[in-house]
C-alpha cells in the first residue's frame, strides 16, 4: 500500500476537516439514539389558529425529511397565513452548511407554528453537488441575496413590514452579510443565531497549521473548483470574514440574540459564534442548563435552546431560564 508523505497528511487533514466539519445536515444520519433528542413538548394550538397542533419532529423525521422531504417541514410556508396582533412578524428560518430546511426545522418550525406564528423555509446555497439535498455550500454572498429575496416575498404575501430570522450554523452567519450588505436592516427586526458560524472556525487549529505550512491557498482553490465557496468564506481569518466584520458586528435597528453550546467543536473556539455591540444576547447554554452536552448539530433538537429561541422571539425575557430536560445529541 502506497504511504502518504508525512508533510501531506496535515494538508490532506485540513481538506477532509474542511468539508466535513461544518456539516450540520449529515450529522442526524450519524447521531446515536441514546442521545437525549427529544424537543420541549409540542404547545397546543391557540384558538384562533385553524387545524390541529403540528407534531414536533425528532431525529428520525430529520433522517427522513433530508432525504425524502428537502423543502418541506411540518408548520411551514403556508402562504396564505396572516400575522397577528400578538406574532406581528413571520419568522423565516435559514438552515446550515450540508443541510437543508425540510431536516433542520422539523422541531422548531412546527413549534413556531403551532404558537400561531407565521413561518418559512428556505434552501439555500445549492449547487451541483446539492442532489435537491444538500444546501449551504455556494458562495454566501450569493446565499444572502437569495434570502433578500425570499424575505421579499414572505414581506409581500404576509403583508407585515419586517420579519425575524432564526438560523443555524452558517444559516445563523449569512443573513449578517443581508442585514450589512443588502439593505436587510430595513427589513429584520430580530436575528437568532444557533451556534452561528459569526467569527469563523479554526476547526480547532487546523485553519491556523494550513496558514503556516502555506497549504490554505491550495486548500480554498480546490473548494472554489469543487463548488464548496461557504466552507472557505467560514474559516476564521478569511477574506469574506474580514471584509463582513471590519465596521463591527451589528447594525443599528436589529436585535441580536445568539445561543451557543460550550460543546462546540465545529465552530472553534465556541466564542467566535458570539456577537458584539448594541442589541446583543449572547446567551451560552451551560450557563443554564450545566448538564447539557448537546453538540454543534445537536442543538437542532435541543428543548433549551429551542427554548431560548421562542422567548428571543416572543417575550424576551432577559432573566428567562428554559427547563432542563430533552437535550440535543452530543455532535
Amino acid at each position: 500500500m502506497k504511504r502518504t508523505p508525512a508533510r501531506r497528511r496535515p494538508l490532506r487533514r485540513w481538506a477532509l476537516a474542511a468539508g466535513t466539519a461544518l456539516c450540520l445536515g449529515a450529522a442526524p444520519l450519524a447521531a446515536t439514539g441514546t442521545a437525549q433528542a427529544t424537543p420541549a413538548p409540542p404547545t397546543a394550538r391557540p384558538a384562533t389558529v385553524d387545524g390541529p397542533p403540528y407534531p414536533v419532529g425528532d431525529l428520525g423525521t430529520a433522517v427522513h425529511n433530508f432525504l425524502a422531504r428537502p423543502d418541506t417541514v411540518d408548520g411551514a410556508n403556508d402562504w396564505t397565513c396572516k400575522p397577528t396582533a400578538r406574532h406581528p412578524r413571520p419568522v423565516v428560518l435559514t438552515h446550515g452548511t450540508f443541510a437543508n430546511s425540510g431536516a433542520n426545522w422539523v422541531a422548531l418550525a412546527p413549534m413556531l407554528a403551532n404558537e400561531g406564528y407565521c413561518v418559512y423555509t428556505l434552501n439555500y446555497g445549492m449547487n451541483h453537488l446539492s442532489m435537491g439535498r444538500i444546501g449551504g455550500l455556494a458562495d454566501i454572498g450569493d446565499s444572502a441575496k437569495a434570502l433578500g429575496a425570499f424575505v421579499d416575498k414572505v414581506l409581500a404575501a404576509t403583508g407585515a413590514d419586517k420579519v425575524d430570522v432564526v438560523g443555524h450554523s452558517q444559516g445563523g452567519m449569512m443573513p449578517n452579510q443581508y442585514l450589512k450588505r443588502l439593505g436587510g436592516a430595513a427589513k429584520v427586526r430580530t436575528l437568532v443565531g444557533i451556534a452561528p458560524s459569526n467569527h469563523g472556525t479554526t476547526l480547532d487549529g487546523l485553519v491556523g497549521l494550513g496558514s503556516t505550512m502555506n497549504a490554505l491557498g491550495f486548500v480554498n482553490s480546490f473548494l472554489d473548483v469543487t463548488g464548496l465557496t461557504a466552507l472557505k468564506q467560514q474559516a476564521a481569518g478569511s477574506d469574506f470574514q474580514n471584509a463582513l466584520w471590519k465596521d463591527g458586528d451589528t447594525v443599528p435597528g436589529v436585535r441580536y440574540v445568539v445561543i451557543q453550546t460550550r460543546q462546540d467543536k465545529v465552530v472553534t473556539p465556541y466564542t467566535n459564534a458570539f456577537l458584539h455591540g448594541e442589541g446583543v444576547t449572547d446567551v451560552l447554554l451551560q450557563d443554564q442548563c450545566p448538564d447539557d452536552k448537546v453538540g454543534h448539530a445537536g442543538l437542532f433538537l435541543d428543548s433549551p435552546a429551542l427554548q431560548n429561541v421562542m422567548n428571543a422571539l416572543g417575550p424576551a425575557d432577559p432573566h428567562f431560564r428554559p427547563t432542563c430536560t430533552g437535550y440535543g445529541p452530543a455532535a
